[in-house]
């Protein structure tokens, strides 16, 4: 007899009454790259698919997330002709159109009223965290980063914006920033575009994988979650990858502090209009807020 813990019904086990399985995780003989920048805005509109992917299916590769250099400096001539961006006033108007189609909110204007004049400054803040700490963290820095830059508005190429958002993150800002502008810091940057030519890396977002014998695929430009799942079956030689079991939004919400609805969406496949009955079903009252932005919900875990 047995209680199946799915249904709660008990009855007859059935005829299996012996099952093989293996313990043991996949050996990562995977390195996926994500080749990125702290201000491409496709990166932005693709964090719910890649953190999905990354959830679902990390156990099968090492991740490796590059910097890849998006815009040095503003010059006297057109930057991206083939968008239409001239100059950094012409990016707030792309940005927008980028946040209602991803349903990734990004205000934009402050491409118009304080533009970020490179995002070398906050891609160097990234390679030193990573030096002195680790991925996650530097991961961490990333994701606070760019909804400061596209959600809240804030410019993440000046100095005392980087200082604070790095001091929330339990680091010294002042410390880090400051090493992140010397020359040691664009040196560590320098490493990161090389690595992203060897790719043969040309536009943002960019999703490399390469197995051990160094066979790979890539995929340019954000895509549904389904491509990045075929890209890693063709990887494993047609060997159909298995997906770890979801965390709970509770647990997700701990960790990720901030997610927009559009994120929850993609996690758990739900609908717009399921979003509010799936919360309050799984989140405690009391522990999060919601929130609006630019007509798009999102949630953030009380302190």
């Amino acid at each position: 007899m047995i209680c199946d813990l799915e249904t709660g019904v008990c009855g007859v086990a059935g005829e299996d009454d012996m099952e093989f399985f293996d313990l043991n995780q996949p050996k990562k003989t995977i390195d996926v790259y994500y080749v990125t920048d702290p201000i491409c805005s496709h990166c932005w509109a693709l964090e719910p698919v890649l953190r999905r992917f990354i959830v679902q299916y990390g156990h099968y590769f090492n991740f490796h997330t590059v910097m890849g250099g998006l815009l040095e400096k503003w010059g006297d001539g057109p930057v991206d002709p083939a968008n239409g961006i001239n100059g950094p006033a012409d990016v707030a108007g792309h940005w927008r159109e980028v946040g209602e189609y991803s349903r990734m909110p990004i205000d934009g204007s402050l491409m118009i009223d304080n533009p970020v004049q490179s995002s070398y400054p906050p891609s160097r803040v990234y390679k030193v965290i990573q030096k002195h700490h680790n991925d996650a963290l530097a991961n961490e820095y990333l994701r606070r980063a760019r909804e400061e830059l596209f959600a809240f508005n804030r410019n993440i190429a000046d100095k005392s914006e980087l200082m604070d958002i790095v001091n929330k993150l339990g680091l010294d800002g002042e410390t880090i920033v400051n090493e992140a502008e010397q020359l040691a810091g664009q040196q560590l940057l320098n490493e990161d575009f090389g690595l992203a030519r060897s790719l043969g890396v040309r536009g943002f977002p960019s999703i490399i994988m390469v197995n051990e014998e160094k066979k790979g695929v890539k995929i340019v430009g954000g895509r549904p979650f389904s491509y990045y799942v075929s890209g890693l079956s063709q990887i494993l030689n047609g060997e159909e990858p298995q997906p770890r079991v979801l965390p709970s939004i509770s647990n997700l919400l701990e960790k990720e502090k901030l997610l927009f609805s559009k994120e929850i969406e993609e996690m758990y496949n739900l609908e717009q209009s399921e979003i509010s009955a799936f919360i309050q079903k799984e989140l405690t009252s009391g522990t999060y807020e919601e929130k609006e932005l630019l007509g798009e919900k999102y949630f953030v875990l009380n302190k």
